[in-house]
C-alpha cells in the first residue's frame, strides 16, 4: 500500500515524517497524471501545487477554517486530500466530481471559483463575517495562474489592508508575475522572515517599545529605517504600502519552509501576503517542458504525452482569419485576456506583435481599451470566452455601446462547453450583448459561415458588433449563408428557427421527424440581432406551428422574441415550442450528455414537435 492510499483526512498527514512527506508528494503526481489522462482536466497546474497544498492541510483545517481558491481549477491536490481520492475517476464527467471547488461536494470546499481575481474579496467577506460573529476560524485567499493580473485582485488588496483583519493571501507564483527577487541578502531577509520565532519576535518588539518612555517615537524611527532597507533589498514593498505583511518569496516545492511561513502567518493579526514561487508542470517532464499544452488537457497516454496535432475548430479558422484580415488593413488589431492560444490568437501574435495585446485576466480593462482604440481609428477585434465577457458588461454599454464604437467581440466558447461546467458555459451572452443598443450579432454555424461573418464584422460593419461561436469543430452543415434569415430545409407542417451549431441538431431531427411523416422547414438565423423575424414569422404562420431550438438561458432567447412577435401582429399558430436550456445553471459533462440532460438534442426536439401536433390535432 503506498502513502496516499493511507490519506483520507488531512489530519492523517500530520502523522508523515518528513521523508515520508516528499514520497507522498511523488504519489501524488503520479496519481494525477494517471487519472487526469483518462479524464481530462486541468494538469499541469495542479501537478505545481502539490506541497503547497499539502503545506496548507496540515497547517489548517479546511473544514473548518475558509481557503478560497482562485482560479479553481488548481484545486485537485486539496479535493484528494480531503477524503476525494474516488472521485477522480468520474472527475469532470456528467454526474461527477467537479473540476472546480464546489462547496454541495464537501466541506472543505469553502466557494465556488470559476473565474478569476476575486478570491480575495471573497475572502476578506468571510474575515468580516467571522469578526462580527466572533468565529476564530481562519480565512485564506490561494491565488494562481495570472489570477494576480485581475484589477479586482488589486482593489480587493487595498480594501483588505484598510480592514486589518486577520487573513492570508498566498500567491502561487508560478510564472513569474512579480519579478523575481535577486542577491544573497535577499535570500537571507526572505528565509528570516518565514521562520515563526521572526513574528513572535517582531510582536514582542513592538509591545516593549510601547511601554517604554519615548519608545513609540524609537519604534516609528526604526521602522522607517527597516523599511526603506527592505525596499532597497527585497523590490516587494507594494503589498506592505497596501497594509500587508509580505512574506516571501518561498519555495514551493519545500513543505518544511511553507509549513514555517504558514505558521508565521498564523500569529500576525492582520493581513499577510505569502508569495510562494512553484514550478507549473512539476514532476512530470512533458509539462514542465510545454506547461502551456499541459494547462488543460482532454485525455492522453502518460506515457507518449498530449497529441499536439492541430484539428481544424473555430476558434483557430477565426485565428487564421484574423491574419488574412490584417494583412489587407494595419487598422486591424487583436486583443486577448489571457488566452491567446485558446482563442486562435498564438500565430497572430507571432506576426503582427504590434497589433497584439494580451492584457491579463482583465476583460473590463481589455473592453474599454478596444474603445480607446476605436475612437482613435483602429478597428479592435477582442477574442474572448463567452463565459469571461460577462466581467465586461458595464464596458460594453457604458464605453462600447454609448458611442457606438466598432469594436468587433469575436465570442468564443459561446453556448455548452462541456466538462468544465456551470461557470463556463456560454449560455448568457445572447441575453446581454442584445440587450446593448446598436448591437449586431452574428451567428456562424460552419466554418465558413465564420470566415464571412468576420470578414462583415470588421470591414463593413459600424458600431459594436459580435460574431459567436461554440467550441470545437464544426457538424454535419459546412454551407455558406451570410442571410439574416434563411430557409435550410423546406417543409409543410412545422416551422423550426435555429441559429449556429445548433442547425446541425435541427437537421437531424428534421430527418427523423420525415420518418414518421411530418414535414419539417428549417429556418437558419444568420444575424440575431437586431432579429429579422419576417421570414420565421411567415413560415410559422404557415406550417402552422413554430419550435424554436437554441442553447442559451430563455430569458431574451430568440424564441421568447419571435413568441412575442407573433402575439404583436396578431399570427395565430396551432403549436409554439421552445426548445432552450431554461433559466438555471447547466452542470458539467460532455455537450451530448448535456443536449440530452437540458431536451435539446434531436431525438428530444423530434418529440417535442409530435407531441406538439398531436396536442393541437386533440384541440381541433
Amino acid at each position: 500500500m503506498g502513502l496516499l492510499e493511507r490519506i483520507s483526512t488531512p489530519a492523517d498527514l500530520k502523522l508523515l515524517s518528513d521523508q515520508e512527506i516528499k514520497q507522498l508528494c511523488a504519489e501524488i503526481r503520479t496519481f494525477l497524471v494517471e487519472n487526469v489522462s483518462k479524464t481530462g482536466g486541468h494538469l499541469a497546474s495542479n501537478l505545481g501545487i502539490v506541497e503547497l497544498s499539502v503545506a496548507i492541510e496540515q497547517e489548517f483545517d479546511t473544514s473548518k477554517d475558509r481557503l478560497v481558491f482562485d482560479v479553481g481549477h488548481q484545486c485537485y491536490v486539496h479535493k484528494l486530500l480531503t477524503g476525494r481520492r474516488s472521485g477522480f475517476s468520474s472527475l469532470r464527467q456528467y454526474g461527477g466530481m467537479s473540476g472546480f471547488p464546489k462547496p454541495g461536494e464537501s466541506k472543505s470546499d469553502a466557494f465556488i471559483a470559476g473565474h478569476a481575481s476575486n478570491s480575495i474579496s471573497v475572502a476578506l467577506g468571510m474575515a468580516r463575517a467571522f469578526e462580527l460573529s466572533g468565529s476564530d476560524r481562519r480565512v485564506v485567499a490561494l491565488l494562481g495562474d495570472g489570477a494576480l493580473t485581475g484589477g479586482m485582485a488589486y482593489e480587493a488588496l487595498c480594501d483588505a489592508g484598510v480592514r486589518k483583519l486577520p487573513m492570508i493571501v498566498i500567491l502561487n507564483d508560478n510564472g513569474m508575475s512579480i519579478t523575481k527577487n535577486v542577491g544573497g541578502m535577499s535570500r537571507h531577509l526572505a528565509h528570516l522572515r518565514i521562520r515563526p520565532g521572526y513574528t513572535k519576535f517582531k510582536n514582542a518588539y513592538r509591545r516593549f517599545f510601547a511601554l517604554v518612555p519615548g519608545g513609540r517615537y524609537i519604534y516609528r524611527l526604526c521602522h522607517r529605517l527597516k523599511t526603506a532597507l527592505k525596499g532597497a533589498l527585497l523590490r516587494c514593498t507594494i503589498f506592505e504600502d497596501m497594509g500587508f505583511q509580505y512574506m516571501g518569496p518561498v519555495d514551493g516545492h519545500d513543505v518544511r519552509r511553507l509549513r514555517l511561513a504558514l505558521q508565521s502567518a498564523k500569529l500576525v493579526n492582520g493581513p499577510v501576503f505569502l508569495h510562494v514561487i512553484t514550478q507549473k508542470g512539476k514532476g512530470y517532464p512533458p509539462a514542465e517542458a510545454n506547461p502551456d499544452l499541459y494547462h488543460g488537457v482532454s485525455s492522453f497516454d502518460p506515457d507518449k504525452g498530449v497529441d499536439a496535432a492541430c484539428r481544424p475548430t473555430f476558434s483557430s479558422v477565426f485565428g487564421e482569419t484574423m491574419m488574412e484580415l490584417a494583412a489587407r488593413d494595419r487598422r486591424i488589431c487583436a486583443v486577448s485576456a489571457a488566452m491567446t492560444s485558446g482563442t486562435g490568437l498564438t500565430h497572430f501574435a507571432a506576426r503582427y506583435p504590434e497589433r497584439f495585446v494580451d492584457t491579463g485576466i482583465c476583460e473590463a480593462h481589455a473592453a474599454a481599451m478596444c474603445a480607446g482604440e476605436a475612437a482613435a481609428g483602429a478597428i479592435p477585434v477582442f477574442a474572448v470566452y463567452s463565459t469571461f465577457l460577462q466581467r465586461s458588461f458595464d464596458m460594453l454599454i457604458h464605453d462600447v455601446g454609448i458611442m457606438r464604437q466598432h469594436v468587433v467581440f469575436a465570442v468564443d466558447r459561446a453556448g455548452l462547453v462541456g466538462e468544465d461546467g456551470e461557470t463556463h458555459h456560454g449560455i448568457f451572452d445572447l441575453a446581454y450583448l442584445s440587450a446593448v443598443p446598436g448591437m449586431t450579432i452574428y451567428a456562424p454555424s460552419s466554418f465558413s459561415e465564420l470566415r464571412a461573418m468576420l470578414k462583415l464584422a470588421v470591414e463593413d460593419c459600424r458600431g459594436p458588433v459580435a460574431v459567436r461561436y461554440p467550441r470545437g469543430g464544426e457538424g454535419a452543415y459546412t454551407g455558406t449563408s451570410l442571410q439574416p434569415a434563411e430557409v435550410i430545409r423546406s417543409g409543410v407542417d412545422v416551422t423550426l428557427v435555429t441559429y449556429g451549431i445548433m442547425l446541425n441538431t435541427a437537421l437531424e431531427a428534421a430527418e427523423l421527424l420525415e420518418q414518421q411523416g411530418i414535414s419539417v422547414e428549417i429556418v437558419k438565423l444568420g444575424i440575431l440581432c437586431p432579429l429579422c423575424s419576417d421570414l420565421a414569422l411567415s413560415s410559422a404562420a404557415a406550417t402552422g406551428n413554430l419550435v424554436v431550438l437554441e442553447d442559451v438561458v430563455s430569458t431574451g432567447c430568440i424564441g421568447q422574441q419571435l413568441a412575442a412577435q407573433l402575439r404583436l401582429r396578431g399570427i395565430s399558430v396551432e403549436h409554439i415550442v421552445l426548445k432552450n436550456l431554461g433559466n438555471r445553471f447547466i452542470p458539467q459533462g460532455s455537450n451530448d450528455e448535456l443536449y440530452r440532460f437540458c431536451g435539446i438534442d434531436a431525438q428530444s426536439v423530434a418529440a417535442a414537435v409530435v407531441e406538439g401536433i398531436q396536442l393541437g390535432k386533440k384541440k381541433t
